[in-house]
């Protein structure tokens, strides 16, 4: 068959002068071939004459065609591969052909009739898209993958990214309330695909149930929750480009930060510098655009929401509530009753009588116990033995002057008397910082007078700023005043032992 170069050489060598016949025997073609040249500058395109047949398939191919259009309305991944419906036919219909006429006729259906979209074009103000995408970050201890949680404005394309620890529901509430905050306005409708921890259940249509922290998220700012349908992603687009953007432009090459603070203080500017880009098909940059979304869309509420979920639960006789897998220790009188926990990405606070009594670093480990040792100071003054055999106390971070002051009060008093009077110290905590403490305890140990006494003294003084004492030895009044108010705590111990004669610490 002559291509193209060889109907070029057969036109040149007749506009030179040469015969058919010449060029026939020349070139060695045939003189019919050369005439078809000589009037069209390049072959004909070859096309099948006759619709080709199917010896095997033929007789299946309706079946198969059947099985297709029934799909169609069953869900996206529920529907048949040409592996089943090649084993259907065998099964089914007495299909004797091989797998790979049926992957082909299967395949090339399946490209006529392409899914074809329409241009979307949404109102200034309107509409905002959230996904998360996950990039790789090196952090001191090494690569972690993080979730980025990321909203977009469809008008403008303006977005906001904040890396959190998790995907969860707290997660997804702090990240939109942190948004809402970085735009000062609030976008009318909000549209995410279908993440349960959004919407728990996917009834018919766009219909959702809502989780309830959700729901009165969207309450709180008056904004309209929205779902695409089922694994079609594409509904919002604006969103999905900003992940291919976060992961292409702003993480590679893979960005190193010290935590994820460092790490969105990044995002943030990151952010703030797209105000001047120029989106492809657009005009006006993003800032100027946005402009147009913030004239249009909804104020921020005059209270901000609390983005955390709420869970009950009741405090055990180690004075721990279990939050997920994870125990949470509260103070003493609180056990045995119950409480409210309220976590969020980085927090959990335990609420009891309205009012926050602890509040501790989230722990996404499983069967931890995140324990607070001023929570058992007042079991430790009665049990003075857990001081050595407990992990909470054992585990316990302080500064070094709090170990010298329980050697030096061992060496003067003996071991069990030195192991009390160092636990009175510690019980100190609940009125003084340990920071504080520490130089209470440095300054007596310099004066040569490190009891607790003078400790507890010269901790007062550092609370009202009053210079330190040349001499304690003749302070009599302040010492009769600290006999006091250790008189008067050791009081309120006994009251408290016999009020809660049926809670034993742990």
């Amino acid at each position: 068959m002559l291509t193209v170069d060889d109907f070029a050489r057969i036109r040149l060598a007749h506009r030179d002068g040469m015969s058919i016949r010449e060029i026939s025997r020349r070139f060695g073609w045939a003189r019919q071939s050369v005439r078809k040249a000589i009037v069209t500058a390049e072959p004909a395109r070859y096309s099948a004459r006759k619709k080709t047949t199917k010896p095997k398939l033929g007789a299946f191919t309706g079946v198969i065609d059947q099985i297709l259009k029934e799909d169609e309305s069953a869900p996206p991944k529920q529907r048949h591969l040409a592996t089943q419906i090649f084993e259907r036919l065998v099964r089914e219909h007495g299909y004797s052909g091989g797998y790979d006429q049926v992957r082909r006729y299967v395949q090339q259906l399946r490209r006529k009739t392409p899914e074809l979209f329409v241009p979307l074009c949404h109102d200034p103000g309107q509409r905002a898209e959230c996904d998360f995408g996950h990039i790789h970050v090196d952090f001191p201890d090494g690569r972690r993958l993080v979730p980025v949680f990321l909203m977009t404005w469809a008008h403008s394309h303006y977005a906001f990214a904040m890396a959190l620890p998790t995907e969860r529901t707290e997660s997804i509430l702090l990240g939109m309330t942190t948004a809402f905050e970085f735009f000062q306005r609030v976008p009318r409708e909000i549209w995410w695909d279908n993440p349960k921890t959004v919407a728990p259940a996917i009834l018919q249509g766009r219909e959702r149930t809502l989780h309830e922290r959700y729901r009165a998220l969207a309450s709180h700012y008056n904004f309209e929750p929205r779902f695409c349908m089922p694994a079609r992603g594409n509904e919002k687009p604006h969103v999905e480009s900003r992940v291919f953007r976060l992961q292409r432009r702003w993480a590679t090459p893979v960005p190193s930060f010290r935590d994820l603070a460092d790490l969105n203080a990044y995002l943030r500017r990151r952010c703030e510098e797209d105000l001047d880009r120029t989106v492809q098909g657009y005009d006006q940059s993003i800032g100027i655009r946005f402009a147009e979304d913030r004239d249009n869309s909804l104020s921020l509420p005059e209270r901000p929401f609390a983005p955390c979920i709420l869970r009950p639960g009741v405090v055990d006789k180690f004075q721990t509530v279990r939050f997920q897998s994870n125990l949470y220790s509260v103070p003493r009188a609180c056990a045995f009753e119950t409480v409210g926990v309220q976590a969020t990405p980085h927090e959990v606070a335990i609420v009891w009588k309205g009012e926050v009594v602890a509040r501790h670093v989230r722990s996404y480990g499983r069967h931890e116990q995140v324990l607070e040792p001023l929570h058992y100071l007042v079991t430790l003054g009665r049990k003075p033995a857990l001081l050595d055999h407990t992990n909470v106390y054992r585990d316990w971070k302080l500064p070094a002057e709090f170990a010298m002051l329980r050697s030096e009060l061992s060496r003067q008093r003996g071991e069990r008397a030195g192991v009390r009077e160092y636990i009175r110290v510690l019980q100190l905590l609940d009125q003084h910082p340990a920071e504080r403490l520490a130089r209470a305890i440095d300054r007596c140990n310099l004066r040569g007078s490190l009891d607790v006494e003078h400790v507890i003294i010269e901790a007062e003084r550092l609370r009202e700023g009053s210079p330190p004492a040349a001499d304690l030895s003749h302070c009599s009044e302040e010492v009769q005043r600290t006999t006091s108010v250790r008189t008067g705590l050791t009081h309120f111990d006994q009251l408290l032992s016999q009020g809660e004669s049926g809670h034993a610490g742990p």
